[in-house]
């Protein structure tokens, strides 16, 4: 054997800093934790995004995406701040609040559809875009304010998600 690997030393080689590690646990670099918190700015700026964001996926989706834009933020910052997180929860609520007034509606459609022998379907169709734009409006009112640094709930909008 040569001077480069000693045979009778336990632990690395003091000249040779860069070698091969012992053994034991490494780090794990993979898996850091996110921040505890964000600045205020950003805070404002992804509460606003929630609200923004689901307006956007609904128009580009007939308004059947506009939840996914909330779920991300809320899932990606409901840790790193409660403005934040308070208003990705607000934008949940009123994605989960439009999908019962569309199932509700729904309903009443159908039942006054049959029960007007068919007039129904015709005179109540406009009535399925109420939910969406009053949701629209509410999602607005929150991107304004979310930038503007204001806590807010919406109205018409129960806590599902806090």
């Amino acid at each position: 054997m040569s001077d480069q690997y000693p045979s009778d030393s336990q632990g690395p080689d003091p000249t040779r800093p860069y070698g091969q590690q012992s053994f034991g646990q490494q780090p794990d670099t993979a898996y850091r934790a996110a921040p505890p918190t964000i600045s205020p700015q950003e805070e404002r700026t992804w509460g606003a995004i929630s609200h923004a964001g689901a307006v956007a996926a609904m128009v580009f989706s007939a308004g059947f995406l506009g939840f996914l834009a909330s779920i991300v933020v809320y899932v990606m910052y409901k840790d790193r701040g409660p403005f934040v997180r308070s208003h990705a929860a607000n934008s949940l609520n009123v994605q989960i609040s439009m999908f019962i007034w569309l199932v509700v509606v729904t309903v009443l459609y159908v039942v006054l559809g049959i029960v007007t022998l068919g007039v129904g379907f015709l005179v109540f169709l406009p009535v399925f875009f109420v939910p969406p734009v009053i949701a629209g409006i509410l999602h607005v009112v929150g991107a304004v304010k979310a930038y503007n640094g204001e806590w807010w709930n919406p109205p018409l909008t129960p806590r599902f998600v806090s």
